[in-house]
């Protein structure tokens, strides 16, 4: 399902991932809206992005013609959409939103392009899932500013062109692998999104908070930060469940005792785990004594699905240095053992490294229950 500007309106959590997942449905896209910065110079961090951008723009406002399309690529909750509404506000155009699961056919991207007005910013999220058709169509409007009408079928059909005006293209993906050579190359400029560090989500949480006219305590947002994988949109979403905490069980403001209450009832642990990452990581190590162990053990192990497991919970546990993917399977790094307080075993994944231990942030490395035996 899609609201009135073609975004999903299905569950917000696909995955369950609760307060650490990535994705925000439609009511949680009306409080983001809230906390948006408007402008290149209220955007925190990705600084080489907003420069670069920033240069695109002043170009383009300087010529007096619509920049270059701009390509978009990094995790979702890092600020894509976001950047899009910023470009159309900083160029003074208006902005049409759409997605590319919307684009199923080339008729429906026709319908879109034919109806913009000169100068219009078309934001096209998730646009590696667009409809291969329509992506064809798209390549010749992008380059030439014109759509082929396909009129009548078989033989006899016959293509007639048609002008469209002059406009920006905002493309974002999350997975710029899956999008063709054809269509990369189209764009005049590429951005990618990397995850932000603790002291800008730090700066991130403070004016949200100012937005939301809160109080927040300095050890506060440190400790929200820490716990936010690099993510703002989880950073905000963790700051409104303190808030809650602190107007309800609290005295409104949002203090370090607070944050950790808070976050220890949502399970998100020091370091940014849930539930089901402490899961893998427990079932990796006391059941199969750190791997290797493949996918789909693993995820039946823990209950879920494969695709859950490889899709939603590796890519931030890898990341973190907790996991490896080897060609013989998934494997816990030290800092996984350490993280958990288990004493590896001699013949761990990692040897010797492990049986030392690595001692992450907020970890130590203890006696706890050792690993048991398992199917390797």
């Amino acid at each position: 399902m899609y609201d009135h500007d073609d975004r999903p309106t299905g569950p917000a959590d696909p995955y369950g991932r609760g307060a650490v997942s990535p994705e925000a449905g439609a009511d949680e896209r009306q409080v983001e809206g809230a906390l948006r910065p408007r402008s290149l110079d209220d955007f925190v961090g990705q600084e080489r992005v907003r420069d670069q951008l920033s240069l695109v723009l002043d170009s383009a406002r300087k010529r007096n013609r619509a920049p270059d399309h701009i390509l978009m690529s990094g995790g979702p909750g890092l600020g894509k959409t976001t950047l899009a509404m910023i470009i159309a506000a900083e160029l003074g155009a208006p902005l049409r939103i759409t997605s590319g699961p919307a684009i199923e056919r080339s008729g429906d991207l026709a319908a879109v392009l034919s109806t913009l007005q000169e100068g219009e910013v078309l934001f096209l999220d998730e646009i590696h899932r667009m409809a291969r058709p329509a992506e064809e169509m798209l390549y010749v409007a992008m380059e030439d500013f014109r759509v082929d009408v396909v009129v009548g079928k078989g033989p006899g059909a016959t293509a007639i062109p048609l002008d469209i005006a002059p406009f920006t293209l905002v493309g974002a993906t999350t997975r710029a692998g899956m999008l063709p050579a054809p269509l990369r190359d189209r764009f005049g400029f590429t951005a990618h999104m990397d995850f932000y560090t603790a002291e800008e989500l730090e700066r991130i949480l403070h004016r949200s908070a100012g937005l939301l006219g809160v109080p927040l305590a300095e050890d506060a947002a440190r400790e929200i930060a820490g716990r936010s994988r690099g993510t703002p949109r989880i950073a905000n979403r963790l700051l409104r469940r303190v808030r809650d905490y602190a107007e309800v069980r609290g005295d409104g403001i949002m203090s370090l005792d607070t944050a950790r209450a808070t976050l220890e009832l949502y399970e998100v642990d020091e370091l940014g785990l849930d539930r089901l990452d402490r899961a893998i990581l427990d079932v990796l190590l006391n059941r199969f004594r750190g791997g290797p162990v493949g996918l789909s053990t693993l995820a039946v192990s823990v209950g879920e699905e494969a695709e859950t497991v490889e899709v939603v919970a590796e890519p931030f546990l890898v990341r973190s240095g907790f996991l490896a993917r080897t060609p013989r399977g998934r494997v816990a790094t030290p800092l996984a053992w350490a993280h958990l307080g288990i004493t590896p075993p001699p013949d761990a994944a990692f040897g010797a490294a492990a049986a030392v231990g690595t001692t992450g942030p907020g970890t130590t490395t203890g006696n706890g229950a050792g690993a048991t035996s398992g199917t390797p």
